[in-house]
């Protein structure tokens, strides 16, 4: 009876680490697929952004900066900054939120 223990023990931490493989080859391909990380049309995305600002100038250029160094802008016109972690935390010598 322990035999068949030990076998039913072994049989299923083999499976576990077949599963771990599977799973760790499945994230090293997606990483893969999406290398070099794409360009996003900064211009198109930050004219999207800065829609409805009372000075829409200053505001696309500050998103401008940010996006090229970012290469990410937030969907909508505010907020959403989650999406987008280096958007959100970019601070100007001031200490103020830089990213519109």
């Amino acid at each position: 009876m322990a035999i068949y223990k030990a076998l039913i023990a072994s049989l299923l931490v083999s499976l576990l680490v077949l599963h771990l493989v599977e799973a760790d080859a499945t994230i090293n391909t997606d990483a893969a697929a999406s290398y070099p990380p794409k360009k996003i049309d900064c211009g198109a995305a930050c004219s999207a952004r800065c829609q409805l600002t009372k000075r829409p100038h200053l505001c696309k250029r500050a998103c401008g900066t940010c996006c090229a160094r970012c290469n990410c802008v937030p969907p909508g016109t505010s907020g959403n900054e989650d999406v987008c972690p280096c958007y959100a935390t970019m601070t100007t010598h001031g200490g103020r939120h830089k990213c519109p």
